[in-house]
């Protein structure tokens, strides 16, 4: 059993935007869902493509995970976290965010 995902909020993630210290931020919606925008510099991998494109996420940096509502992020945080990688499930998903979006 693998450990429990840690989690980061909106309001802790849009901090760590302004401060510069957010290191990677995957956006794992569908592309229909991220048209109506993302987190600036946030980078879009769909769920469904995860597997295949794991190669695209580094190791060595930690990554929030986001997606409408932080369930589909749940899993890809589980997914990830198994395989070595440093994340963050962001709760509440982009349904809480409050803060700037980028198209």
């Amino acid at each position: 059993m693998s450990d429990s995902i840690e989690e980061i909020s909106p309001e802790e993630v849009e901090e760590l935007i302004k401060q510069g210290k957010a290191e990677s931020i995957i956006d794992v919606r569908e592309h229909n869902e991220v048209m109506g925008g993302r987190i600036p510099n946030a980078r879009h991998i769909p769920l469904g493509e995860i597997i295949q494109r794991t190669y695209e996420i580094e190791k060595e940096k930690e990554h929030v995970i986001v997606c409408r509502s932080g369930n589909r992020s749940g899993l890809a945080s589980e997914w990830l976290q198994e395989r070595g990688f440093k994340i963050k499930n962001m709760t509440g998903g982009m349904s809480k965010w409050k803060g700037d979006l980028e198209a």
